[in-house]
This record gives C-alpha cells, structure tokens and sequence, in this order.
C-alpha cells in the first residue's frame, strides 16, 4: 500500500512542462500547404536522418524540446522529412514522398536543413547544419527571422 501510495504522489508532484507538449509535425507536404493556407502560416520543413544523422540526433534532443521552439514553431506548419537508412522505419509511399521533396527543398543534399516556405510553398529562407554543442540561438533566430 505504501508503495501505492509513493507511486501516486510522485505523479501528482511531478509538474507537466511545456516542452513536453508534441509537436504536430506533417509529413505530407502538399497537406501542409492547404492548412498553411487556410491558418495563414509559413511552413518549416525539416530534414533528417534520424537513425544514422548525429547532428540531426542531437538537435532533436537540444533544440525540439526547447519551450523556445514549442512557442516559435506554433506559428508554422511543421512538415518532416525522414530519409533514415532503416527502410523499416517510413513506409514505401512516404519515402517516395520524403525523396521527391529531398530533390526538390534540399539540393545541396545536407542535413539536417530547415526550409522556411511561405504558404504557397516557395522557398524562404533555410538554415543548415548543427555543430551538437548546445547551441541553438542561430536556429531560434531562423525560426523568428521567417514567421
């Protein structure tokens, strides 16, 4: 009972932040641009390998869950873009998809990279790279710089 009890409180005690909110990523970026359309936002597209890309790794740990980019990133249209080497882990049809927008928002082929898109899909700006040392203020000012 006393096991029960500790269990418990430590649930109630332990406060719920705001960067453990989700975030509503797409993956469907023509999807994207009809909600950015309709809620009139610019669109982040992001670019990942995320099961072989360190700096990608990392940047998901030291920049996503950040309430920074959970309050910039509200004013977008998140679409994500996996190209992972498992092929397990996004269906045929969605690699297909991830592939034709690689082709088309990340010529240089890099990762990870961020294309700002207004809502009818041309191209903004985009900020590439992540040196994994904790520092996240040149994607912060990326993200404010292209609302």
């Amino acid at each position: 009972m006393k096991l029960v009890v500790l269990i418990i409180s430590l649930f109630v005690l332990v406060p719920v932040t705001d960067t453990e909110k989700s975030l509503d990523w797409h993956t469907d970026l023509e999807k994207a641009k009809k909600i950015a359309g309709s809620e009139k936002k610019n669109i982040l597209v992001y670019f990942t390998g995320s099961d072989w890309c360190g700096p990608c790794i990392q940047l998901k740990k030291d920049l996503f869950e950040t309430s920074e980019f959970q309050e910039l990133s509200s004013e977008y249209v998140l679409v994500y873009i996996d190209i992972p080497r498992n092929k397990d882990l996004v269906s045929k049809n969605q690699m297909e998809h991830n592939k034709a927008v690689f082709s088309k928002l990340n010529k240089k082929g890099v990762f990870p990279l961020f294309v700002a898109l207004d809502r009818k899909g041309n191209v903004l700006d985009e900020y590439s790279g992540y040196s994994m040392n904790g520092e996240i203020g040149y994607h912060l000012d990326f993200l404010k710089r292209n609302q």
